[in-house]
């Protein structure tokens, strides 16, 4: 199965003040991670090309790396994903920004099962959890996006299961 899933957002701020923040990414202070709602994301050797790590069981390498703009990872687990995702902030106009994380995979059967039940949905909450860090870091009005009941539900059982999540 081939799964591309794309989450953009636009930030009122110019891509040289955004791109402060992704210094940060993975750092002991990190502005875009959420990691006070989900595991924190983690690498052997820090943000540079080669770097091992991921986030709980999420495992991937970064194979691209552009200081302030752009990091690519290739997934390593879960077992059947094979494919990259990337996370990248672009100049819209002088003083607004994009910011995208696309997923580009080919998964297998066993891992489709998981992407469409469980995976995806918390996948797609923490990214926009992630993005409503970047938002309220130039906010005084904070936002906070929703989870559906299904996230809810899911997140719910996970912590009801005494579920431990492995840091790189």
């Amino acid at each position: 199965m081939q799964v591309i899933n794309i989450h953009k957002r636009k930030i009122s701020q110019p891509k040289e003040k955004v791109s402060l923040l992704f210094k940060t990414l993975a750092t002991s202070n990190d502005h875009i991670w959420p990691y006070s709602k989900w595991p924190a994301m983690r690498f052997k050797d820090g943000l540079k090309v080669g770097s091992n790590g991921g986030h709980g069981r999420i495992r991937y390498t970064i194979i691209e790396f552009e200081d302030e703009s752009f990091i690519k990872f290739k997934f390593r687990k879960p077992d059947g994903f094979y494919g990259t995702h990337e996370l990248s902030i672009n100049a819209v106009n002088e003083n607004t920004s994009e910011i995208i994380h696309k997923i580009d995979m080919k998964i297998s059967l066993k891992a489709s099962v998981l992407w469409i039940f469980i995976i995806r949905w918390l996948h797609d909450a923490l990214i926009e959890d992630a993005f409503d860090n970047v938002e309220n870091y130039f906010s005084e009005e904070k936002k906070t996006t929703p989870y559906n009941v299904w996230v809810k539900l899911l997140r719910a059982y996970y912590k009801s299961a005494s579920f431990k999540i492995k840091h790189a």
